[in-house]
Formats: structure tokens, C-alpha cells, sequence
């Protein structure tokens, strides 16, 4: 799977935060997200939505589930892995991320 350049860090946060912006876009984006040969852009998506459902962090998680959506990973694996995460991180939680899902899995 061909890697994507990510500048969502310079568009969002450029001028008020630019080292942020420069690390997000960069490193986490540029250097992490482009190892595939260590861990491929799915897995790397089934961690991500993963920790940001147990993190109670949803404002990060519907562009990751559509990074997720765009990696191959399916509705039926996205409503497996909530339903599996809301034992471990709180019923609350799943509820949130399975209405994201649903916007952006139907």
C-alpha cells in the first residue's frame, strides 16, 4: 500500500502550534505511520482506533476509522473490535465510537 503524505498537522496547526504541527506530519505521520515493513498501515490503524476508543479520545477517532475504513480493515471487523473494547475500556465509550462507525462505515 502506497504511503500518504499527511499535512493535516501544517493545515490545523500550523501557525499557532508549528513544532507540533511539524512532529504530527513529520514523525508520527512521515516516519511511524511509513514503516510498513515493521507493522503494515492496517495494524497500525487496528492499534490507533483501538487506543483512541480507550481513550475516551472520539474528536481523533473518525479520521482514524476512515484512515482504518481506507487500510481494509471492515464494518464487520470496526463493530467486532468495539464490541470486544467495550469490556476492556467502558460500555460508554463503545456506544460513542459505534455511532462514528456507523457514519462512516454505512
Amino acid at each position: 500500500m502506497a504511503f500518504e503524505k499527511q499535512t493535516a498537522g501544517q493545515e490545523q496547526l500550523g501557525e499557532f502550534a508549528p513544532k507540533f504541527a511539524e512532529l504530527n506530519d513529520a514523525i508520527l505521520f512521515g516516519e511511524v505511520w511509513s514503516r510498513e515493513d515493521q507493522l503494515s498501515a492496517r495494524d497500525r490503524s487496528l492499534i490507533t482506533v483501538s487506543s483512541l476508543i480507550s481513550g475516551g479520545n472520539f474528536e481523533q477517532l473518525r479520521p482514524h476509522l476512515e484512515k482504518a475504513k481506507k487500510n481494509g480493515v471492515t464494518k464487520e471487523e470496526i463493530a467486532e473490535i468495539i464490541t470486544h473494547l467495550a469490556f476492556y475500556a467502558g460500555w460508554p465509550k463503545a456506544w460513542s465510537a459505534f455511532n462514528l462507525a456507523k457514519e462512516i462505515y454505512e
